[in-house]
């Protein structure tokens, strides 16, 4: 078993000066993507030995813990979220040795390790599943899953009407042994990822199972894919809409394969385990809800730690979205106790830098690569504003170079599963899965020696990690500044409000104990008094002693 990082040294919240009741509090979490992250045997695809590899960069820039997206036994139908086998390392990754090594070398860094746990549904696979389809009808193991029967004389028809967030029915027809059409099985995303019934005991046995066995590898914690998604409503009930993709996140978006109030007696028997494992181990939410008082819900005090905040990252570059998002958010967490999160980016969404250099309203998939200066702009400022805020934030690999989405890669090129399908989701996600750039040169910018799996963009070794370390006004010297003043400031991290100050339009200042954020989100210069003495900007300002001119699409810190 790997030896568990001690307990940080506490610091001081906003709310409760002094006192911060767990490390996940005022946590920077770094999400890792690991095949785009660095390679470290060279056959251009990354791995666990590459992310082992740059585990000091993580510690430089001062993050408190990693977050590793999929690196499972998986045949990679859906980049490793069809998992096979929950207690394996997929070969492209490494080994459990490797998975061991870095979890030891983490800790010996200060880093915690937080792993991804897939458990709405399997690969198809997956030895229960398989064993379902090779027995036929009637196997018990087809009741772990959700087979049905299909409608019509001859059962030709799906069982109901749900669609596959990746477009098309959410069903797929099987063909028994004997060669002839048989009963349908469940799928929210790919055929290739049937649904888990979690009714049947036997499914929530190996899910608590799997927490212990990654638990005593030493891990800290587990990011749950599609929190929202494990309880079905009873009976499968057709839904009547051929649109219902446009209904997930919307406040009337109440769907029986979503949210349902049966997933949170899974999260509360989750908790009782986290709690046996010493280290603060925690579980966050990946929870799609219609609004963040449902999101609440999952990290009330015997459920979840933490949820991740999706409302604030559709959210427009705009004050009084902003500014609303914000309260709202932190409206929803106080009664039940928990942090709330902030994040800009991850790898189902077009980077922010992009998002933020096109025009609002165009959802978090975007085509286009738009204004490339106002979106570093924006997104500079728009990262300021997040480490300003209570609570936990997430950066996705990549953010801290502020590297753009790769909107023009070629057709030929993309794997993202949702790209080939007619319908559903946008299947755009390869862009800001791309593998981030390490060095000014070589074939693959540093990634590794072997090239890399997605093509990286001419130019991409300007972004590098060589080319912005020491660099005076790079976006990664920017990021590393905030995390460190961050950490030692006494009125930033875990807490629970901000106080708003009055500003003119286009501005948010608000206010923590000795501690000043004033954001510009207009186009234009801004001049406002002084707010104290200035600690860190997204961009150069300049003053005069009694006022400050805040340039469009900037945000300045003040301690005071």
């Amino acid at each position: 078993m790997t030896q568990h990082l001690a307990a940080p040294s506490t610091g001081t919240s906003a709310d409760a000066p002094g006192h911060r009741t767990g490390w996940w509090q005022d946590a920077v979490i770094y999400q890792v993507y690991p095949r785009s992250f660095a390679d470290g045997n060279g056959d251009g695809m990354g791995d666990l030995a590459g992310v082992r590899g740059r585990l000091p960069y993580l510690r430089d820039l001062g993050v408190d813990a990693v977050w590793l997206s999929p690196f499972y036994a998986s045949p990679q139908a859906d980049a490793g979220y069809d998992v096979a086998d929950y207690r394996a390392i997929d070969p492209m990754f490494g080994t459990l040795l490797d998975a061991d090594a870095l979890i030891r070398d983490a800790h010996d860094l200060g880093l915690r390790i937080i792993v991804d746990l897939v458990p709405n549904h399997s690969s198809d696979q997956h030895e229960w599943f398989k064993r379902a389809l090779a027995e036929g009808p009637g196997s018990a193991l087809r009741d772990r899953y959700h087979f049905r029967p299909g409608k019509g004389a001859g059962g030709e028809l799906p069982p109901n009407d749900w669609e596959s967030i990746f477009g098309g029915p959410a069903w797929t027809r099987t063909t028994d042994p004997d060669g002839t059409p048989g009963d349908w099985y469940l799928h929210l995303f790919a055929p290739e990822q049937p649904d888990f019934n979690w009714e049947h005991p036997a499914v929530a046995d190996e899910f608590r199972s799997i927490l212990r066995f990654w638990l005593d590898m030493g891990v800290d914690g587990f990011r749950v894919d599609v929190a929202h998604g494990l309880v079905k409503a009873e009976g499968l009930p057709d839904l009547g809409s051929h649109d219902q993709l446009k209904l997930l996140g919307t406040s009337d978006g109440v769907l029986p394969f979503f949210d349902q109030d049966g997933v949170h007696e899974v999260y509360r028997s989750w908790r009782t385990i986290l709690d046996e494992y010493p280290g603060d181990r925690i579980a966050v939410a990946e929870a799609w809800t219609p609004t963040v008082e449902r999101t609440a819900n999952y990290v009330r005090p015997d459920e979840m730690h933490q949820a991740f905040n999706f409302q604030y990252l559709a959210t427009a570059w705009d004050a009084k979205a902003l500014r609303e998002v914000i309260d709202t958010s932190l409206n929803a967490m106080r009664p039940v106790g928990a942090p709330t999160t902030w994040v800009l980016s991850n790898h189902d969404v077009t980077r922010h830098a992009t998002r933020f250099a096109n025009p609002p309203g165009l959802g978090t998939q975007i085509r286009t690569a738009g204004d490339r200066e106002l979106g570093l702009r924006r997104a500079r400022a728009a990262t300021l504003l997040m480490l300003a805020l209570p609570g936990s934030a997430y950066v996705y690999q990549g953010e801290e170079l502020g590297l753009p989405d790769v909107t023009d890669l070629p057709d030929e090129a993309r794997q993202d599963p949702s790209f080939f399908r007619a319908e559903g989701q946008d299947g755009f996600r390869d862009g800001c899965r791309v593998p981030i750039p390490w060095t000014r040169e070589g074939s693959s910018y540093g990634f590794g020696e072997g090239g890399s799996w997605l093509p990286q963009p001419v130019g991409w070794g300007g972004l590098s990690v060589e080319a912005q370390t020491g660099a005076a006004g790079s976006t990664l010297e920017l990021y590393r500044a905030a995390i460190a003043a961050r950490r030692v400031h006494p009125g930033l991290g875990a807490g629970t409000a901000v106080e708003w100050l009055d500003a003119p339009e286009g501005l948010l200042i608000l206010a923590r104990p000795g501690f000043v954020c004033t954001v510009n989100t207009t186009d234009s210069a801004v001049r406002i008094p002084v707010r104290g003495t200035i600690l860190l900007s997204s961009a150069p300002v300049t003053t005069d002693g009694a006022e400050i001119e805040i340039p469009a699409d900037t945000t300045v810190w003040w301690t005071v």
